[in-house]
């Protein structure tokens, strides 16, 4: 006996959807040129998106509209989710893709030291204040130790493509001191990828020595089994696919490989932005892949998906939890723990490596900026029940504040800078000709 077929979407759920994603997409967009003819990242526009149609305006000014256009109904916002959920994994494994290991080699012992100061410094901060913080703004669901785990991890990432959007905009990305910004960027995204996938993998396991043993074996197993089982296979894949003048099998065969990629991850109880990342990475340096056939691809996500992604992320902002004052305070407060420790620790890397004062400046400046992966992050916690609404909201608006405090800085300190003083304090080294922001970095 056959069984009975699944039922197709109800015509009202399918209506208030294709009106969600279209209102969505068009106030994202709008709202990240009307951010980039200000100079700002364009992601803070998108964000403002979700904003005005959350909880945080449209739900005071139009409670019927706002209920009407994102119900309570949880399957009518999962489906919002999906969407979003698809674009984020894409957005991530195109960043993976993107990263310039080369960097790295030919900067790596200042990067390396600029990258740990500047990430083991807010990390430690980041953990401190997570268990100082009032309980009220920490997750009923998770253990004190897991919050604050997670909160320093949120506090010690980097957003690779906002900092090359923002040095590529101001003409820096030439100069030495752009260049071991992003390395050390690189670094400092791989770390906190790894560390991500640990935390998230404690919250929903819990705490416990086999746990936490787990945690650290999962990704770093996930790593040596991609580069010795899923590089050949990559590279084979690509090749296949580059056969053809068009570009389809390319994007395809990509999209297929990100996608299986968080997909091995999340059967693994770790999050499928971790698998979507490696995955990324080997595409990116597999040596088969044709960048230009890739454009398709890139198109889609960054003008439809990556939009959608964070202006569903800006609907789970609730600013008015600003008014409160213990929640007004915690805000401030773990802002200028990010800020400060952020700035302080590649600051003090720099200073390590021997350069000077405006160079120091400059880097704590760059790596400050946190932009898309602090959504990811933030979003990651929110959907593990480790984030309420309101440390999800204050997450949120620390992404935005050191995306937009980065290019002021920058531009002072880089001003005080002499290109010709930059290749005697030992950065020499002149970038490849093919070096230019990341396409995600329009995000």
């Amino acid at each position: 006996m056959s069984s009975a077929p699944v039922p197709t979407i109800p015509h009202d759920t399918l209506l208030v959807f294709l009106l969600q994603l279209s209102v969505l997409l068009l106030l994202a967009l709008a709202l990240g040129r009307l951010a980039a003819r200000f100079k700002m990242p364009a992601i803070v526009g998108e964000l403002l998106a979700g904003v005005i149609v959350g909880p945080s305006i449209l739900s005071h000014v139009w409670p019927a509209l706002a209920d009407w256009l994102l119900p309570k109904d949880p399957g009518q916002m999962h489906l919002l989710d999906a969407v979003g959920q698809v674009g984020v994994v894409l957005l991530v494994g195109i960043t993976g893709m993107e990263l310039k290991f080369d960097l790295v080699r030919r900067r790596r012992l200042t990067a390396v030291r600029v990258s740990l100061a500047g990430l083991l410094l807010p990390l430690a901060l980041g953990v401190g204040a997570g268990f100082l913080l009032p309980a009220s703004i920490q997750s009923d669901d998770k253990s004190p130790t897991v919050f604050a785990l997670f909160l320093g991890v949120a506090m010690c990432v980097t957003a690779i493509p906002v900092i090359a959007k923002t040095l590529m905009d101001m003409n820096l990305l030439h100069r030495d001191i752009g260049q071991l910004t992003l390395a050390a960027g690189v670094i400092d995204d791989i770390v906190g990828w790894f560390l991500l996938s640990i935390v998230s993998a404690m919250a929903t396991a819990g705490l416990s020595t086999g746990t936490v043993a787990t945690s650290l074996l999962y990704p770093m197993g996930v790593v040596l089994a991609a580069w010795l089982l899923g590089r050949p296979l990559v590279k084979a894949a690509l090749r296949a696919a580059g056969r053809s003048a068009s570009p389809v099998p390319t994007v395809a065969t990509v999209a297929l490989i990100v996608l299986l990629g968080g997909a091995a991850t999340q059967a693994l109880h770790l999050e499928a932005v971790f698998g979507a990342f490696v995955c990324g990475a080997l595409v990116g340096t597999s040596g088969e892949l044709d960048r230009e056939k890739l454009a398709p691809l890139r198109t889609t996500v960054l003008a439809f998906l990556a939009p959608v992604f964070f202006a569903t992320a800006g609907i789970r902002m609730d600013l008015s939890a600003l008014a409160e004052p213990t929640v007004l305070a915690a805000a401030c407060a773990v802002l200028a723990v990010a800020i400060l420790g952020k700035f302080a620790g590649a600051y003090a890397g720099a200073k390590m490596s021997g350069l000077g004062r405006w160079e120091g400046i400059a880097l704590g400046a760059g790596m400050n900026s946190r932009g898309v992966i602090e959504v990811v992050v933030a979003m990651v916690g929110l959907q593990l029940g480790v984030l309420g609404a309101e440390a999800y909201t204050i997450i949120i608006l620390v992404a935005i504040v050191t995306s937009l405090m980065a290019p002021p800085v920058l531009r002072v300190a880089m001003a005080r800078i002499d290109e010709s003083a930059e290749a005697e304090m030992g950065l020499a080294g002149t970038p490849p000709r093919d070096l230019a922001a990341p396409p995600s970095a329009a995000v």
